[in-house]
């Protein structure tokens, strides 16, 4: 699905993954990081159906605007953990800790 994100601080592997989930959307938000969100949505259909969800998987990808929620909202439960790795990635890379 994704890359293994580089060896993280220890503060970041701590967080749950609504942490790192809620961390990374507001960065991404206040640095208007287009390039953040276009890989999380072009992941979480992924993320979706490797969970079981597979009838969210396949509505999300023919409705943007459910997609679009769907990357602000993704840092519940089993999702947030198999995008996991997509935000330690992300924060690793701009320097962030938790």
């Amino acid at each position: 699905m994704t890359p293994h994100p580089p060896p993280q601080p220890p503060s970041l592997d701590k967080l749950s993954s609504r942490e790192l989930h809620n961390l990374a959307v507001r960065r991404a938000l206040h640095h208007v990081d287009v390039e953040f969100f276009w890989q999380l949505l072009r992941a979480i259909p992924a993320a979706e159906a490797s969970e079981g969800h597979l009838s969210e998987a396949g509505r999300d990808v023919t409705h943007l605007s459910v997609l679009l929620d769907d990357a602000i909202e993704s840092g519940e439960g089993d999702v947030a953990e198999a995008l996991r790795p997509i935000y330690l990635d992300y924060l690793v890379k701009h320097g962030v800790s938790g």
